[in-house]
């Protein structure tokens, strides 16, 4: 049986299953739902310094993109930080930790970005025994408006600099977790590295506005007739996170920092597509929040089984195996063709597939007689969007062509090599030498 326990920097959790920090790890109740229901780790959400209280709106905080079958794309969230006191959620921190010792507990923390501020909530953090704390360098709204989360976390200076304060004043793991919200995000991530942190985490929520009413003309979630941005996440922004891990995992600058991955996890795959790209855990939110605690053990059990179909005995076996395979574009060999191939058996002649080639793409797929649809080698470009309108899972695939071989039906070579690539006339590179 392959062994999930996570070692992620010294934190040892039973699996590499952690809960974001978000409303699900609001409190106490919610924190030991989540270890009986077999999760390996929480992030508690985020706390602030004491002061003048965090006010939430007492309207709808979330708002929802759907797919055709109202499953669940996108879920955008006005909710603040913690609007409970802190010395209930030290409180609490600290009976949960040592109930449960085994399990990770993470701090997350926002205060005013000042060497004072860090340096008076840390001790107290540092009380509750929690594992280590992540510093919210991410959420885009509300608190941005106050100079905090991703309002710190789009300055690199800003983030070396309260990363150092941490580090000066707390001894345990610092995470600093990153924005999306920011042009590249290696720069951030490389500041977090210089200014000694342990790890980073992202993403944080992405900046959205997911719809507007249209008798109200209001933003959604309305708050008595007006809407804010929010903070997007859900399964529609995975692929969004997986390309800014996989940068931070592939930039020179910062191989080697630990990562935890967020953005869009949902089932065990999900974590296992992170963890090829360089996360040594994962994070999750919506996915709890659509489902219920309980889905963890879906993910455990599949990634499980996965691990031991491969032959994998711990995760550290495939965390990064993706990273050499993630290259710019300037690098992909134009010597590898593929061609569509249609599954006549598997085929529903629902036409999907012509209609997307014939009207926006390359005139590669005849329809003949009977509503049968075949491809036309020759004009074929391998550009896979006929794969991803079949409503028919493996009906269509593509299949590897050897360099000058022929359509039989015209005689033409489909597939010609382009001896030198890095002189071609379609490389970027070659362009701008000129």
């Amino acid at each position: 049986m392959a062994d999930l326990t996570s070692d992620f920097l010294g934190i040892k959790s039973p699996n590499p299953f952690w809960l974001a920090s978000a409303p699900p790890t609001d409190k106490e109740y919610n924190v030991r739902r989540a270890f009986e229901a077999g999760w390996g780790g929480v992030v508690w959400k985020t706390l602030g310094a004491e002061g003048p209280p965090v006010v939430n709106v007492n309207g709808p905080r979330y708002g929802a993109i759907y797919g055709a079958d109202r499953r669940l794309l996108g879920l955008n969230n006005i909710e603040l930080i913690t609007d409970r006191p802190l010395e209930t959620n030290l409180e609490e921190m600290a009976r949960v930790k040592a109930d449960y010792p085994d399990r990770a507990l993470i701090a997350s923390i926002m205060v005013p970005c000042d060497e004072a501020s860090w340096k008076a909530i840390l001790p107290r953090v540092a009380e509750t025994n929690a594992d280590g704390i992540e510093l919210n360098f991410g959420c885009p709204h509300g608190m941005s408006e106050r100079g905090m989360g991703a309002a710190v976390g789009q300055v690199p200076e800003y983030i070396e600099m309260v990363t150092r304060w941490c580090k000066q004043y707390y001894d345990r793991p610092v995470i600093v977790k990153l924005t999306p919200n920011i042009t590249d995000v290696r720069y951030p991530a490389r500041a977090a590295k210089n200014g000694g942190a342990d790890a980073v985490s992202l993403i944080n929520t992405i900046s959205s506005i997911t719809s507007v009413n249209l008798d109200s003309f209001s933003p959604e979630p309305s708050i008595d007739g007006k809407g804010s941005h929010g903070g997007y996440c859900g399964p529609a922004v995975k692929p969004i996170a997986m390309n800014m891990v996989a940068e931070i995992a592939r930039d020179a600058e910062t191989h080697g920092l630990p990562i935890s991955g967020i953005g869009g996890i949902t089932t065990w795959r999900d974590a296992a597509e992170f963890m090829a790209l360089g996360a040594g855990n994962v994070q999750v939110c919506t996915a709890a929040m659509t489902y219920g605690f309980r889905i963890v053990q879906e993910m455990i059990s599949g990634l499980s089984q996965w691990m031991d179909e491969k032959g994998y005995t711990s995760i550290d076996d495939f965390v990064g195996m993706a990273v050499p395979n993630v290259t710019d574009w300037q690098y992909l060999n134009l010597n590898y063709v593929a061609k569509a191939k249609i599954d006549q058996d598997a085929c529903i002649k629902c036409g999907r597939c012509y209609a997307a080639c014939e009207d926006t793409s390359h005139q590669a797929i005849w329809m003949k007689e009977g509503r049968v649809f075949e491809v036309n080698d020759a004009e074929c470009v391998a550009c896979n969007l006929c794969v991803e309108v079949c409503p028919v899972e493996g009906c269509i695939s593509m299949e590897p062509m050897e360099i000058g071989q022929t359509d039989p039906r015209t005689g033409r070579v489909v597939v010609e090599e382009y001896a030198n690539w890095t002189s071609h006339p379609n490389n970027p590179m070659s362009r701008a030498a000129e």
